[in-house]
């Protein structure tokens, strides 16, 4: 898979994943890895570069006499995800043509 749509699509599926609910960065990883492929090198810049650009908040909670940092979607991330969902749209589109015709 092409690094640039794996990155925007791995960026996505963190996103997707803290949805529902926060969440902290193990759990994320076990939550997109049936998926896509992530790793914990690759997951913490990710969610740096969101909570940088407003999509994500942060908090701290202690757990297990440890400080563990929670993610929490924001109404920015929420729209990213529709904007993800449009442009995948149309991209399956052009997969469908090139499948079609190009086979």
């Amino acid at each position: 898979m092409d690094a640039q749509l794996k990155k925007g699509l791995l960026e996505v599926c963190v996103l997707v994943s803290l949805k529902k609910e926060e969440s902290y960065g193990y759990k994320i990883i076990s939550d997109v890895s049936p998926y896509i492929e992530i790793s914990e090198s690759t997951l913490y810049p990710i969610l740096k570069r969101l909570e940088a650009t407003g999509c994500l908040t942060t908090r701290t909670k202690e757990y297990n006499g440890r400080l563990r940092k929670y993610y929490m979607i924001t109404d920015a991330g929420k729209k990213k995800i529709k904007d993800t969902v449009a442009d995948l749209d149309e991209l399956k589109r052009v997969y469908e043509f090139i499948y079609r015709e190009g086979v």
